[in-house]
């Protein structure tokens, strides 16, 4: 059983509800029994747990619970200030900040503005738009539906690398801890055998001598490695740097350009779907690309801004694939070019999913094999001596 927390709607007020159940579903299941209209349901950490990282304003769930909100019949300002008095963490700042905004008489958008760090531009931009047309519901829920699309193809990247990164974790471990502790020991005894050993474990029980007299420079460098490749991971730099290395490799550059351009079209047809122009859009979605890949983009919009048909354009531009152009051609005659880029997204997404669900099939196996493989090459060098004892004795 885990702690949930739910929030609902109970005669026009929204109410806060802690239930235990098995899921969210169940906890949904029981606040509905209890004769209120649920907004949104979300786990609470449970007491144990390390409360280590920070929590962040969260957008889905604020529209999602606004959604709610004026689906109920309150108007934006009340729904936004019934949030702000139900928020419990730093995000109620935010709201409450919001809520002052929207009494002083600003737009919506116009309030989104003030705080960046919470609303990103894309989102600011979708709300300014459906300002004009008057459809602000609908435009929630395409960002939502956005969002959501959008985290589901990050945690399938992400889930694929987890199973290959503890394997090659522990593999580094079990052979420094081979190398550093179990080889000096054997070097030690075979000390007097070197010239009649295989070159492998002549080369091994060298480097045992030389880490046993040297252990604590052979420490200090696995610590300054160590503390290298963590401070790599969480700088943002160097991130970028490990992922133009990545680029080079023709299989994953593929990949990961799909990606990219799944991330373009999706945020430029919802930009699209809201009225935004398409000059507009595409240059409020540049910054989401990587870098190598936005000259390309601001080369496409200074021709889209001069009259060019936008299928020519992102073909010669590099920044589309033969089924993509088809689409493309299609949403300009059907002049629904917002719906065909997000399919022309949910293309890319499904083939992504495919590409991941083969390579968490083939990859981490053969991962596991170069490392045995590796290790097991360690063992054998280490114990050829006592072969070589054990022929000699015959």
């Amino acid at each position: 059983m885990q702690q949930f927390e739910v929030k609902a709607l109970k005669a026009q007020s929204v109410v806060v509800l802690k239930l235990d159940a098995a899921s969210s579903d169940d906890a949904r299941n029981q606040a509905t029994q209890q004769g209120v209209r649920v907004i949104s349901v979300h786990a609470l950490r449970q007491g144990w747990m390390p409360a280590w990282r920070a929590q962040r304003f969260n957008l889905v769930l604020f529209t999602q619970e606004l959604l709610a909100l004026l689906d109920a019949g309150l108007s934006l300002i009340e729904a936004v200030e019934t949030l702000a008095e139900k928020a419990h963490d730093e995000s109620q700042d935010v709201l409450r900040k919001l809520t002052e905004s929207l009494y002083q008489g600003q737009s919506l958008s116009q309030a989104l503005q003030h705080f960046p760090q919470a609303f990103p531009e894309l989102y600011v931009a979708s709300v300014r738009a459906s300002e004009k047309t008057g459809d602000i519901v609908p435009t929630l829920q395409r960002f939502v539906t956005y969002q959501q699309q959008a985290d589901t193809i990050r945690k399938q990247i992400i889930s694929a690398s987890i199973y290959p990164a503890v394997v090659f974790v522990v593999g580094i471990v079990v052979a420094l801890f081979l190398l550093v502790y179990l080889v000096p020991k054997f070097s030690r005894i075979y000390e007097d055998m070197n010239s009649d050993l295989p070159f492998l474990s002549r080369m091994l029980l060298k480097w045992g001598s030389f880490a046993s007299d040297n252990m604590s420079l052979v420490l200090l460098g696995i610590g300054g490695m160590t503390a290298l490749a963590i401070y790599a991971a969480s700088n943002a730099q160097a991130r970028a740097r490990a992922l133009t290395l990545l680029w080079r490799i023709q299989s994953l550059r593929e990949r990961w350009y799909l990606v990219q351009l799944s991330r373009l079209y999706r945020s430029a047809g919802m930009l699209l779907r809201g009225g935004i122009p398409a000059v507009t859009a595409f240059s409020m979605v540049g910054g989401l690309l990587h870098p190598t890949l936005r000259p390309r983009l601001d080369k496409a919009i200074s021709r889209i801004r001069e009259g060019q048909p936008i299928s020519l354009v992102m073909q010669s531009c590099e920044l589309t694939t033969p089924v993509a152009v088809r689409m493309l051609r299609v949403g300009e005659k059907s002049g629904k070019m917002g719906d065909m880029m997000e399919r022309i997204a949910l293309f890319y997404d499904e083939d992504t999913a495919r590409w991941v669900d083969v390579f968490t099939r083939v990859f981490p196996p053969l991962l596991l094999l170069i490392i045995a493989l590796f290790i097991g090459t360690i063992v054998v060098s280490m114990y050829m001596p006592i072969f070589e004892l054990a022929g000699g004795l015959q």
